[in-house]
């Protein structure tokens, strides 16, 4: 079995790291730059960097900050928030990044996944998808832009099996309804999606305590799982968590 991975997501706005629940009631968590070197030197997998406000106030993601996290960090980074385009993700790899995700705009323009993936590979297209339960969508999920705002009409399994099909190479999966509320993932959505596709997912939204995450990879079937506030906040600390899953016999790096 390969090694399940655990990823801290950086919430950025204006800069500054945030945490909410449900993407609401924002507060500060702190420097994004001090974070993401302390999670480098900490035992995270890899780093997951959301511009969170970028597709709702039009503009492109920070260059400069990832700029300046990628020069700090020695763990592959992922960037999101903003990009629209070709030209977004040359400036956004070039500023030192390894992986971009869409999100909002991929349901927008589908084509963006299929070219994306043509000129940079599918090893560095992540496919965003925030959902939230609505029980009139064929998976019981449906799929959500603009930072959960606005509902799409489209079924969540159907959109990421679309997305896979088109090239992106990887899935990062965030159930609207438990983000924040650190009362554990969405299992059946998290397992549903990991059997159905054939490109790994990250199971995001509602980790709470270091159960939650053994569930995640065990029942949930994740390939690797993305939290935010516990590990901002020290509720759990990466070695102590990974120490946990050894003892559990999860495979972790």
């Amino acid at each position: 079995m390969l090694a399940k991975r655990i990823i801290p997501c950086l919430d950025v706005k204006d800069g500054r790291t945030v945490k909410g629940v449900n993407f609401v009631s924002l507060r500060d968590a702190g420097s994004a730059l001090e974070l993401a070197s302390f999670y480098s030197s900490n035992g995270a997998d890899e780093l997951v960097f959301l511009d969170i406000t970028a597709t709702v106030e039009g503009r492109g993601t920070l260059i400069s900050l990832v700029r300046d996290v990628s020069r700090t960090i020695s763990i592959p980074f992922t960037v999101g928030g903003g990009i629209r385009s070709e030209g977004d993700v040359d400036s956004i790899l070039g500023a030192g990044a390894d992986k971009i995700s869409v999100n909002s705009s991929a349901i927008r323009n589908p084509g963006l996944i299929d070219t994306l993936a043509k000129r940079f590979g599918s090893q560095c297209v992540v496919l965003a998808l925030d959902v939230r339960s609505n029980p009139a969508m064929p998976s019981g999920y449906e799929a959500v832009i603009d930072g959960g705002r606005t509902p799409t009409g489209l079924d969540a399994l159907s959109w990421a099996s679309e997305a896979e099909h088109r090239g992106a190479g990887e899935l990062l999966l965030t159930s609207m309804d438990k983000d924040g509320t650190k009362d554990g993932f969405d299992i059946p959505l998290t397992r549903l999606l990991s059997t159905s596709l054939g490109i790994p997912v990250i199971a995001s939204g509602g980790a709470g305590s270091m159960e939650d995450f053994r569930e995640v990879f065990d029942d949930g079937k994740a390939d690797a799982a993305l939290a935010a506030s516990v590990f901002h906040f020290h509720e759990i600390d990466i070695p102590e968590l990974k120490e946990y899953l050894r003892k559990e016999r999860i495979p972790v790096r």
